[in-house]
């Protein structure tokens, strides 16, 4: 950690080119399910040029806690650079970095038209006991494409594939349809379906059955209040795999965020839960909370 502090010190001492803004920030990632297995991710951002949250270049110094199914805990530091940018309707944010090891991170580009497009890929380790223990990773990449009906209505698809360590490639299909009840109100229901398919089912200890689906009808209400963003959304519905019969699936999600901000503090914050599986049971539950502050210099 003593390198990733001598780092930071060095570009917190950096002076902006003239008319730049520099910013700062602190986030937190703590997550827990039903296997008693819990992911703490605090991280400090330093942004030497900032425009908000879509236009900006900086670092990140993360330090993440593992805790699998209850047994002792791992400790890793991770170092990023961090970017994203604007290129006439295109607009873009990477986050990649390592974590001594390997390399690991997040990439997006989506745009603005009304068929809308987005890529992406990401590489993160497997938080299970074999995956820490191991180094077993996985690179995920995948595209989703918008489709308006008309004015309330529209449809999404979305294919990926997911290559894990070893010999497992995950296929991804995705597909919601969205009707907006009532535009004012920012209400409406949606109906999410989602498909994979493993080459090689339980390869390691995370889950990966043969197949899995899911559908989950969702309602959802998005609001703005006194520039704030306020999300809520409630799924009930049902999921199986290639192991197990149809089972009740659920969702809750609620998110805020501030306003845009100059030289003010900037917040988002959201929780979620589901009983999705990820790990090797399928009496399951999962929650996630997330926060983080970001102050303009």
């Amino acid at each position: 950690m003593k390198r990733l502090a001598v780092a930071a010190a060095t570009v917190l001492a950096a002076s902006p080119a003239v008319g730049e803004t520099r910013a700062a920030g602190l986030d937190v990632f703590y997550a827990s399910d039903s296997d008693r297995t819990e992911v703490l991710k605090t991280a400090f951002n330093f942004d030497w040029q900032w425009d908000g949250a879509e236009k900006h270049q900086g670092i990140r110094l993360e330090k993440a806690w593992f805790k699998p199914v209850g047994r002792r805990g791992r400790e890793m530091d991770r170092a990023y650079l961090r970017f994203a940018d604007t290129a006439g309707q295109w607009k873009w944010t990477a986050t990649a970095g390592t974590d001594g090891h390997t390399l690991i991170g997040s990439a997006s580009i989506h745009d603005g038209a009304r068929l809308r497009q987005e890529y992406f890929v990401e590489r993160e380790i497997i938080e299970t006991p074999e995956g820490l223990k191991r180094g077993i990773y996985y690179t995920f990449a995948g595209a989703a494409l918008d489709l308006p009906a008309d004015e309330r209505n529209s449809f999404t698809m979305f294919a990926g594939l997911q290559r894990f360590t070893g010999d497992n490639m995950r296929t991804h299909l995705r597909g919601s349809f969205v009707h907006v009840v009532a535009p004012k109100l920012g209400l409406s229901v949606q109906l999410r379906t989602r498909y994979f398919h493993s080459s090689h089912p339980r390869e390691y200890d995370y889950y990966s059955p043969r197949w899995y689906a899911e559908v989950l009808p969702v309602v959802q209400i998005r609001r703005f209040v006194g520039g704030w963003q306020l999300l809520g959304a409630a799924g009930l519905g049902r999921q199986r795999d290639s192991d197990s019969g149809w089972r009740s699936s659920r969702y809750l999600n609620a998110r805020a965020t501030s306003p845009a901000f100059h030289k003010s503090w900037a917040v988002n914050a959201a929780v979620t839960y589901s009983n999705t599986p990820v790990s090797s049971g399928l009496v399951y539950r999962y929650t996630q909370v997330t926060l983080g502050l970001t102050k303009a210099l």
